[in-house]
C-alpha cells in the first residue's frame, strides 16, 4: 500500500517528541514490510527509508496529499472530512474534551483509552528496541522520573515525596529542573533529587539503563506512556498511580500502582522483589514496531475496504470532576 502520515510537527525526534517517535519507528516498520511511506509534516524534516513533504498551511491539507496514496493515517483529529479523497484512520494521542465528539475511525493507543471513549479500536504503540542500547540489568542506587515535570499532571512533585520518604534512595528526574517559577516557585532542596532538563538520545538512555526504577504517579488517565515501555525496556519496574492505561499495561508482575504515597515509598523499598529480566522480556515482546505495525496494516485494509472503526462517533463518557485525580501524601 501507499501510506501517508500526516503529523503537525517535524521529523526525525527532536530529544523527547513521543508522537513523532511512534511515527518514525511506525514508518519505519511499514516500509520494511513493503509498503511506500510518505510524510507529510512540517517544514525541516527528513527521512532516509520515505518521501516528505512539507506541510502547506494555506491549502487544504487533502490537496497536499499524493493523488497514488491507497491510505492516509493523522495524528490529529482533521478538521474537516467531507472533503477526504482518500480513505483513512486517525490516531487519538490524547485525551480530547468532554464536549468533543471524534471521527468515526478514531484509533486509541490502549484499551483503557479506547473504552473511555466508548470505543473497541486501539492499537499499542510500539518501538524500535534495535536503536536502544542494550540493557544492563546491574542498577544503580537511584530512581527516575521521566515526563514533562511542569505539567502538573505528571505530578512531580509526588514522585519526588516518594523518594525522599524512603531511606537511602535518590530520584533523577529527567525532563524538569529544580527550580520552576511558572509552577509557583516549585523548587526542590533535597540534595537526594537530581534534574536533568529535557534529555533525549544517549544521555536519556544511559539514566535509564542505570535506574532502580520509574517513579510515574501522574495524576490522569495517561492515554498510552511511552516513559513506561522505555522504563521497562531496561528493567525498570514501574511505581505509579492506578489511573489511564497504566491498570493495563503495569501488573504485579512489572511493577506496582497506588494512589498514596505511603504505598509507593514501600513499594521502591522492596524493588528487589522485581525481576529486571522479566519487565525488560515484557516491553521487548509486547510494545515493539513490528507488532505495531502489523496491527496498523489490519486497520489501513478496513478503511480501505470502506469499513468504518467506530459505529459512533467516539466521546468522553465520564467527564473528570476535578483538575486532578487523587493523590493522597
Amino acid at each position: 500500500m501507499n501510506i501517508t502520515i500526516v503529523h503537525y510537527n517535524t521529523i526525525p525526534v527532536s530529544l523527547y517528541g513521543g508522537t513523532e517517535r511512534v511515527i518514525w519507528y511506525l514508518g519505519k516498520e511499514l516500509a520494511k514490510l513493503g509498503h511506500r511511506i510518505t510524510y507529510l509534516v512540517e517544514q525541516g524534516s527528513y527521512c532516509d527509508f520515505a518521501t516528505v513533504k512539507a506541510i502547506n498551511h494555506s491549502e487544504d491539507i487533502w490537496l497536499q496529499i499524493p493523488e497514488d496514496t491507497d491510505v492516509v493515517h493523522f495524528q490529529h483529529q482533521p478538521n474537516i472530512t467531507e472533503n477526504a479523497k482518500h480513505p483513512y484512520i486517525v490516531t487519538m494521542h490524547g485525551n480530547a474534551g468532554s464536549n468533543e465528539q471524534l471521527d468515526t475511525n478514531t484509533v486509541f493507543v490502549s484499551k483503557n483509552h479506547a473504552e473511555r471513549y466508548g470505543s473497541t479500536t486501539f492499537v499499542y504503540n510500539g518501538l524500535d528496541w534495535d536503536d536502544y542500547s542494550s540493557p544492563n540489568l546491574k542498577k544503580e542506587e537511584y530512581f527516575h522520573f521521566l515526563g514533562k515535570a511542569a505539567w502538573r499532571i505528571k505530578n512531580v512533585r509526588g514522585a519526588i515525596n516518594v523518594v525522599t520518604k524512603a531511606k537511602n534512595k535518590r530520584l533523577k528526574v529527567l525532563g524538569g529542573h529544580r527550580f520552576n517559577f511558572k509552577m509557583g516557585v516549585r523548587f526542590t532542596l533535597s540534595p537526594k533529587i537530581s534534574f536533568y532538563g529535557m534529555v533525549g538520545g544517549t544521555q536519556k538512555n544511559e539514566l535509564l539503563n542505570k535506574s532502580k526504577g520509574l517513579i510515574f504517579p501522574v495524576l490522569w488517565h495517561e492515554p498510552f506512556g511511552l516513559a513506561i515501555i522505555e522504563s521497562l525496556y531496561y528493567g525498570c519496574p514501574i511505581f505509579g498511580t492506578p489511573y489511564g492505561s497504566l491498570t493495563e499495561l503495569i501488573s504485579n508482575d512489572v511493577g506496582y500502582l497506588s494512589n498514596k504515597r505511603s504505598d509507593l515509598t514501600n513499594a521502591i523499598e522492596n524493588v528487589t522483589t522485581f525481576s529486571n529480566e522479566k519487565c525488560s522480556e515484557y516491553a521487548i515482546d509486547c510494545f515493539n514496531s513490528k507488532k505495531m505495525a502489523i496491527s496498523y496494516v489490519e486497520l489501513y485494509e478496513k478503511a480501505v475496504s470502506g469499513i468504518i472503526l467506530n459505529i459512533e462517533k467516539p466521546k468522553l463518557k465520564n467527564a473528570q470532576n476535578s483538575k486532578f485525580l487523587e493523590w493522597y501524601e
